[in-house]
């Protein structure tokens, strides 16, 4: 009698916990629904992680940072060999170092931190996964400049032109790495290839949402959401303007640190989370506000410091402007930094000036951009671009510090 008492106890409290049990794990996916929800209904920018993965490592990471109600998307491209100083390790290594397959969670964390903005959504695609889901969107249109026509551990043969690549030759696209290829032009096909994929994404939503297909493109890629989250998300995804589509990649300079190379970003990273904000504010700008259009920049060196023009440049190319002309100005002792602008934007040049934190503007109508009305510089006497830059004493090469 007692035997049985205890045994209906020990049943009693089984059934309790199995309660708190599943009463819990609603809680958690309920949670998780909502924060969906919120996502994709609410006024945000949503941030979501792709990981391309070959062997086990990251080929290639991206953060699709996209904004609903203006439909603009940029793409953030995560180099492996970005440095980082990794609390979880206590050292300074790869990002890609804390990568596990099994949990990406603090190799998300570590971009997160670099970037400074918080990553809603991760997926992860193996490459034989990335295959099947080219093949799954009928092939992905791309645009090869050259004719590829190399041996290097097999036959690399890829036409000039518009190509539509199926699983096969998207595979080799991206992996192929030819001898004395600059790593620029291989991280760039990576790029191309990815923006391509979004897009090709959009055009064949209704056919990923076909039932069976949906169960199939879902089962190929790996994330914490369930199937109908991942097709209400790329249902927003298939809203993004394509055809504005950016992407950057994280630089800086590459230093050698315990026996090989990193990319430590410029600035301690503080001017990638610049960018980042940057451009977050470009993707919710709206109305009179938005200018769709890429701005040109000439920037001068007006100080003795060889090569400052140059190292600005790229500063600036960073942000997305087009420098389009280098060089010296009239005189190399100038005390303050000059910002001339002939765009008519006002907004847009101050966002220029912000950058550098440059207070020093002149604001020249385009109408007056003749050789007769301008009197900048000697070398400056024609319309060469949007705004030009005189670099003076007090620039430091980041910001202007008077």
């Amino acid at each position: 009698m007692r035997t049985a008492k205890v045994d209906s106890g020990k049943l009693l409290l089984g059934f309790i916990v199995l309660l708190l049990a599943g009463g819990i794990g609603l809680a958690v996916f309920s949670f998780r629904a909502d924060n969906v929800e919120r996502a994709l209904t609410g006024d945000r920018v949503i941030n979501t992680l792709f990981v391309i993965e070959k062997d086990n490592k990251p080929l290639n990471a991206y953060v699709l940072m996209y904004y609903p109600a203006t439909r603009r998307a940029a793409v953030f491209d995560i180099p492996g060999p970005v440095g980082r100083l990794i609390p979880s390790i206590n050292r300074v290594d790869r990002i890609d170092s804390v990568y596990d397959p099994r949990r990406i969670t603090p190799f998300q964390n570590e971009i997160e931190r670099l970037l400074g903005v918080e990553i809603t959504f991760s997926f992860v695609i193996t490459l034989e996964n990335l295959g099947r889901i080219t093949d799954l969107l009928e092939g992905v249109e791309v645009f090869i400049p050259a004719p590829v026509n190399e041996y290097h551990e097999g036959f690399i043969l890829f036409p000039s032109g518009i190509t539509f690549l199926d699983g096969d030759k998207a595979m080799t696209y991206i992996t192929y790495e030819l001898p004395e290829e600059n790593p620029e032009l291989v991280n760039a096909r990576r790029q191309h290839f990815f923006t391509r994929l979004i897009r090709r994404l959009g055009e064949q939503n209704q056919h990923l949402n076909n039932p069976q297909v949906a169960q199939l493109f879902h089962s190929l890629l790996r994330s914490g959401v369930n199937q109908r989250t991942q097709t209400r998300l790329f249902d927003e995804f298939a809203q993004i303007n394509t055809d504005r589509l950016s992407i950057q990649a994280v630089r800086g300079n590459v230093r050698e640190v315990s026996g090989q190379p990193l990319v430590i970003p410029h600035w301690d990273g503080q001017l990638i989370r610049e960018i980042v904000r940057q451009t977050i504010g470009g993707l919710v700008r709206t109305g009179d506000q938005q200018v769709d259009r890429v701005f040109t920049v000439e920037i001068l060196n007006g100080t003795s410091v060889s090569g400052l023009a140059g190292r600005t440049a790229e500063l600036f190319r960073s942000f997305g402007y087009d420098v389009v002309f280098l060089g010296n100005a009239d005189r190399n002792d100038y005390e303050q930094t000059l910002l001339v602008d002939r765009s008519g934007y006002q907004e847009m040049v101050r966002a220029f000036a912000e950058l550098i934190r440059c207070r020093n503007i002149r604001f020249d109508s385009p109408e007056q951009a003749n050789p007769e009305e301008i009197d900048i510089t000697a070398q400056n006497f024609e319309y060469r671009a949007d705004f030009t830059l005189i670099l003076g004493r007090d620039f430091n090469g980041r910001y202007v510090t008077n």
